[in-house]
C-alpha cells in the first residue's frame, strides 16, 4: 500500500472489491443475511379510509345500508377512477386529429477569435421558431385507435355499473346473514331457558322421588348443549356484524343497529321461465356487455396496429427567425408534405399485429366463457330460489308440528305420565324446527338476492322478475357522459 503525505490513496483489495460491487453502499439498506428480518424506523403512515358513519341509535334498513356502502366502499371509487381514466384516453386519441404545434426559443451570446488572434465583436442572437404538423392520411390508425378507446370507455362504464351491483349484492348477503344469526341467537336463548326450566323441574322431581339421578344428568346435558349452540351462534353473529361493516365500507368496530325484515314472506311462483331469464341476463348483464365492448376495443386495436406498418402522409410547416442585436434579421419558413414509408423494422410490425390479434381473440374467448357463466348463474339462481321457497313452506309446517309435539310432551311430563327422555327429544325437535325455519327464511332472501345479481338487475319483488324491461331502458346505473354506440349483440364464436 502506498501513501502520499500520509494519506492512503490505494484501498485494500477487499475494500476495493466491496466498493466495486456496491459503489453507492446500497446493501446497507437491506438485511445482511437471508434469515434476518428487516426492521425500519421510517415507515409511512397509512391514512385511515374516510367513511360516513351511521347513527348508532337509529336502525338501518337494507336500502340505507346499500346507499351507505355505495358511498363508502373503496371498490366504487376504484371503478369510477377506471372510467375516468378511460374517458381521458378518448381525449388522448382525439388529440391525434388536431393540428400539432410546437414552439422553441433559443438565445446565443458568443465571441469569436479570428485566425490572426484578433477578437471579434460579441454576437447576440434570439431565434424563435414555430413548427406545425398535421396527419393527412394514415390508413385508419387514428380512427381505429379512437374506436378502441371509445369501446374501452364503454367497457369501463359498464364495469362500474357491475361493481355497484356487486357492492349492493355483498351488502345484501351480509345483511341477511347477520339477521339470520341474530335470530338464531334469540332462538338459542329461548332454548337455553327452556332447558334450564326442565333441569329445575327434574331436580325437584328427583327430590320428590319421581326422577332419577340419570334424568338429572340428561337434563344437564341438554342445558350444556343449548349453551354451546348459543355461544357458537353468538360468535357467528359477531363475525357477521364485522363482515357487514366491511361490505358497507365501514370500520369493523362500527356500532350500528339493523331494522328487522318482515317475518312473513309472500312467496309466489316466478312469472317468467328460466329461459326467458337467461335471455334477459344475456342482454342486460353489464359485465357481459362490457366483455363484448372490450373485445371490440381489442379488435380495433389490432386493426390500428396492422395499419401502423403502412405509409402515412402528413403536412408540415416551419417558421423561424434569427434576431441579431445590431444586425439585420434572418427570417425563414418552409411548407411541405411528407410521405413516411416504413421499410423494415426487423418484423416488429408483423409480430405486433399478431400480438394484437391474439389479445383480441383471447378477449372474445373470455366473453364466450362469461356468457356461459351467465347462463349457469341464472340457472342455479332460478332453481335455488324455487328450492328455498319450497323449503320455507315445509319449515313453517315443521315448526307448527314440533311446537304441538313439545306442548303434549310438557303436559305429559307435568302430569307424571311422560318421561324426561320424551320431553328432551320433543324440545330438541322444537329447537331444530325453529332453526330450520330461520335458516329457510334467510336462505330465501339470499337466493332471491343471488338471482337478482345473476340477472344484472335489482328488482324490488319476485313478481318483477317476470316483468319485461321498459322499452328503450338503459343499463342499470348508466354512467353520465357515456357516448352512444351501435347496439352490442353478443355473438358467440362457433
Amino acid at each position: 500500500m502506498s501513501f502520499i503525505a500520509g494519506v492512503s490513496v490505494i484501498p485494500s483489495s477487499g475494500a476495493a472489491e466491496q466498493w466495486w460491487r456496491d459503489p453507492l453502499q446500497l446493501e446497507r439498506l437491506i438485511t445482511q443475511n437471508p434469515e434476518q428480518a428487516w426492521g425500519g424506523n421510517r415507515l409511512p403512515t397509512i391514512p385511515k379510509p374516510s367513511a360516513e358513519l351511521p347513527n348508532p341509535e337509529r336502525p338501518l334498513t337494507l336500502a340505507e345500508l346499500t346507499d351507505l356502502s355505495l358511498r363508502n366502499n373503496p371498490q366504487t371509487r376504484v371503478a369510477w377512477q377506471a372510467a375516468r381514466a378511460a374517458a381521458a384516453q378518448v381525449g388522448i386519441e382525439l388529440a391525434d386529429y388536431s393540428l400539432q404545434a410546437s414552439g422553441a426559443l433559443s438565445y446565443l451570446r458568443a465571441r469569436q477569435v479570428s485566425q490572426t488572434g484578433i477578437s471579434q465583436p460579441v454576437i447576440e442572437r434570439y431565434a424563435p421558431s414555430l413548427t406545425l404538423s398535421y396527419t393527412l392520411f394514415d390508413f385508419g390508425v387514428r380512427s381505429n385507435q379512437l374506436e378502441a378507446a371509445r369501446f374501452n370507455l364503454l367497457a369501463a362504464n359498464l364495469s362500474q355499473n357491475r361493481t355497484l351491483q356487486a357492492v349492493a349484492f355483498n351488502v345484501e348477503q351480509a345483511y341477511y346473514a347477520l339477521l339470520g344469526f341474530e335470530q338464531l341467537v334469540t332462538s338459542g336463548q329461548i332454548s337455553l331457558r327452556n332447558a334450564e326450566t326442565i333441569l329445575d323441574a327434574t331436580e325437584r322431581r328427583r327430590q320428590s322421588g319421581l326422577a332419577t339421578i340419570g334424568d338429572v344428568y340428561r337434563a344437564e346435558t341438554a342445558v350444556a348443549q343449548a349453551r354451546l349452540m348459543l355461544q357458537r351462534n353468538q360468535g357467528e353473529a359477531a363475525q357477521a356484524r364485522g363482515r357487514l361493516a366491511f361490505a358497507a365500507g365501514l370500520p369493523a368496530t362500527t356500532s350500528y343497529l339493523l331494522a328487522p325484515v318482515p317475518r312473513q314472506i309472500e312467496v309466489g311462483g316466478l312469472t317468467e321461465s328460466v329461459g326467458g331469464l337467461i335471455d334477459r341476463a344475456k342482454s342486460g348483464r353489464p359485465d357481459l356487455i362490457a366483455a363484448e365492448a372490450a373485445a371490440r376495443s381489442l379488435s380495433a386495436t389490432s386493426r390500428a396496429t396492422a395499419a401502423a406498418g403502412l405509409p402515412s402522409v402528413s403536412a408540415t410547416g416551419i417558421y423561424a427567425s434569427n434576431f441579431y442585436v445590431g444586425r439585420p434579421d434572418g427570417p425563414n419558413w418552409s411548407l411541405g408534405i411528407a410521405l413516411n414509408i416504413p421499410l423494415f423494422s426487423g418484423f416488429r410490425d408483423t409480430y405486433n399485429t399478431r400480438l394484437a390479434e391474439a389479445n383480441a381473440e383471447r378477449q372474445r374467448a373470455n366473453r364466450d366463457q362469461l356468457s356461459n357463466q351467465v347462463e349457469l348463474d341464472v340457472w342455479e339462481g332460478y332453481f335455488t330460489l324455487q328450492t328455498a321457497a319450497a323449503a320455507l313452506t315445509t319449515a313453517d309446517s315443521l315448526v307448527r308440528t314440533a311446537a304441538q309435539s313439545l306442548e303434549v310432551a310438557e303436559a305429559r311430563y307435568r302430569g307424571g305420565v311422560g318421561n324426561l327422555l320424551d320431553l328432551i327429544t320433543a324440545q330438541a325437535d322444537d329447537v331444530n324446527a325453529r332453526v330450520q325455519q330461520i335458516t329457510s327464511q334467510f336462505t330465501w332472501y339470499t337466493a332471491f338476492s343471488q338471482l337478482n345479481f345473476a340477472l344484472g338487475s335489482l328488482p324490488l319483488s319476485p313478481a318483477s322478475l317476470g316483468a319485461p324491461p321498459a322499452p328503450g331502458s338503459a343499463p342499470v346505473n348508466p354512467a353520465p357522459g357515456t357516448p352512444s354506440f351501435p347496439p352490442l349483440q353478443i355473438q358467440k364464436q362457433p
